[in-house]
């Protein structure tokens, strides 16, 4: 379970006295430990990846904001949590390798979007960001 590798990297966070390694692996605790309650039963590992990329969309925004303010000390914290948010993501999948998984799940030209954003989904999740998967379904319908 993520849930549990999460609180074993706090501990060690806080051993070490990582505090933004301790900060955002607390938030992220926290989201999972909310997601748990919510459902009222055990994450599956495709939904603990689903919050995961949740809290990498967040951390790109704030991160886009520091770049727009030009502070450099808020752009270097956003990349560390990035880094560290991406390290409990499954391997990315580079443009080819995208377009390799729907070939052959069967997107092809003239395809109506939605109808390869239905195949490309489940295929496709945690293992490629969403703006990365629309973007190569569209060059590909």
């Amino acid at each position: 379970m993520l849930k549990t590798i999460v609180f074993d990297q706090i501990k060690r966070a806080m051993k070490e006295k990582d505090v933004l390694a301790k900060g955002v692996l607390t938030i992220l605790k926290s989201a999972l430990d909310n997601a748990e309650k919510e459902k009222g039963s055990a994450l599956t590992p495709e939904e603990e990846i689903a919050i995961v990329n949740r809290e990498v969309k967040q951390t790109n925004q704030a991160l886009e904001g520091a770049k727009e303010a030009n502070r450099e000390d808020l752009i270097e914290k956003e990349n560390a949590k990035l880094k560290l948010l991406a390290s409990f993501l499954p391997t990315q999948l580079n443009e080819d390798e995208i377009v390799s998984v729907l070939t052959e799940a069967g997107v092809t030209k003239g395809m109506n979007m939605g109808d390869a954003m239905k195949i490309a989904k489940p295929l496709l999740v945690g293992k490629a960001d969403g703006s990365m998967m629309s973007k190569v379904v569209k060059s590909m319908i």
